[in-house]
């Protein structure tokens, strides 16, 4: 038996339209193309074939284009969770992490602040106490008004500025 799908032919725009008669940006359109290097499937008529004769500097015949290697690899696998068993904490370890919590618990009291690790407490780098940070500038701010009161600001003499000059020439 004989196909019955009707034969289809692969066009692909290969050139621009710019400087070229509306007319024929009309029949690339016509063929379903819409921007430049792209392929689209035709069927093989005389009128298709009389549309790629007309705008063949536009235009060419291609194979039937072939899907990227790309589209075939999926983009991920979900494998299940592994199950690990961890053996059972022995009671030393247990009394260790209490007592590391305790520490921590007493610490965060006093307002310091600790990181629990693998070595035991660990002070956590950060910014100084508020306070601290008031104290300095209180020091700062004092030392700036001792060197400042031994000065005495003279007022300024703006007569002899010439923009303040009330006589005509």
């Amino acid at each position: 038996m004989a196909d019955k799908a009707p034969k289809r032919i692969f066009v692909k725009w290969v050139r621009s339209g710019i400087g070229f008669t509306r007319r024929q940006k009309v029949m690339t359109r016509s063929l379903g193309l819409k921007r430049l290097h792209q392929v689209v499937s035709c069927p093989d008529t005389q009128q298709v074939r009389g549309l790629i004769q007309r705008v063949r500097h536009l235009v060419e015949v291609v194979e039937e284009p072939k899907p990227a290697a790309w589209l075939s690899v999926p983009e991920y696998t979900i494998l299940p969770p592994e199950v690990r068993e961890e053996p059972a904490p022995s009671a030393a370890a247990s009394e260790a992490k209490g007592e590391v919590a305790e520490a921590a618990a007493e610490a965060r009291e006093g307002g310091l602040k600790f990181q629990v690790g693998a070595q035991g407490l660990a002070p956590l780098p950060g910014k100084p106490k508020k306070a601290a940070k008031h104290k300095e500038k209180a020091k700062a701010g004092e030392a700036g008004r001792a060197k400042k009161k031994g000065k005495v600001r003279q007022p300024t003499d703006k007569s002899h500025h010439p923009a303040k000059k009330t006589g005509k020439k």
